[in-house]
């Protein structure tokens, strides 16, 4: 039987409990989410352009984030919450991006209220945003195109991105849920909590808060959750622990013209049958 990941992940935010999930860029990664432990995978736009080895700055197209995210979901049993930026366009384009997702079994998509082409959040010291009333067209034809009741659609705010405070965020985040958005991601890149915690603390809980701590990375996620927020992602520890290893490693092969020294610190041709699952296609002897 096919699980319905979407409404496993409605069922826990509904539930109050705090989904802790990872960012992803392929089936491979996302397997590792799943093996680490992780409630759900995040699809994540950084990881997967940086996979393309292109900028993220809304360059990969729908398309090639669509069959990321269709790779990843295939891969594993946990949901898939997939960054869809801001949406590929105006709200006939979120329209369209949410029926082509919900027909693969994505769970939820999120899409944030910078204007196109966006830029990474951590890129320059401003970021151009939509006006509410913009975003929140957005939000509702998101929602009125799904076919579910289960399927999550999360809207994230980058008014503390931009740098207009907390009170600009919690005007966004209260008008974005009220347009219909299943949680709110309100993202900050502070060196500590305080201003996600600030906007929490005047929170009146009308839906769920996502945060991602890439910057505030001292807080646990114990600590957020005391706090209220109910979605914690990692966005983009594995890819940048992939290629600080893979970067040593061939930089070592390279400059020994032997593979003796790093065989012990590398994963054995064993290790990656089975996160293929060539188990199922023959003995594995290695």
């Amino acid at each position: 039987m096919i699980p319905n990941k979407a409404r496993k992940l409605r069922d826990e935010l509904k539930a109050g409990r705090t989904v802790v999930a990872a960012g992803a860029h392929d089936g491979l990664s996302a397997r590792l989410v799943e093996a680490a432990g992780f409630d759900a995978v995040w699809a994540s736009s950084f990881e997967i352009s940086t996979s393309h080895a292109v900028p993220d700055a809304s360059i990969v197209t729908m398309s090639e984030y669509l069959e990321a995210a269709r790779a990843m979901n295939y891969s594993v049993r946990i949901p898939i919450i997939a960054d869809c930026d801001n949406g590929f366009g105006n709200s006939t384009n979120v329209s369209y991006m949410v029926r082509r997702y919900e027909l693969e079994g994505i769970a939820a998509v999120c899409i944030e209220d910078k204007r196109f082409p966006k830029l990474n959040s951590f890129i320059g010291e401003g970021q151009a945003l939509e006006s509410v009333e913009e975003f929140c067209e957005k939000i509702k034809a998101g929602k009125g195109s799904q076919q579910t009741e289960e399927f999550l659609l999360i809207a994230r705010t980058e008014a503390l991105i931009s740098g207009r405070g907390v009170d600009e965020a919690l005007r966004r985040a209260e008008a974005y849920a009220d347009a219909g958005a299943d949680a709110v991601l309100v993202h900050s890149k502070a060196r500590t909590a305080d201003e996600v915690l600030a906007m929490l603390g005047k929170w009146d809980g009308r839906a769920p808060i996502v945060v991602v701590p890439t910057t505030y990375y001292e807080s646990t996620v114990e600590e957020l959750a005391a706090a209220g927020v109910q979605m914690v992602i990692y966005a983009n520890h594995a890819i940048r622990a992939a290629v600080r290893a893979m970067s040593t490693t061939l930089a070592e092969v390279r400059e020994r013209g032997t593979t003796a020294s790093v065989e012990s610190r590398i994963a054995p041709l064993g290790e990656l049958f089975e996160l293929q699952g060539m188990g199922d296609v023959g003995r594995i002897s290695i």
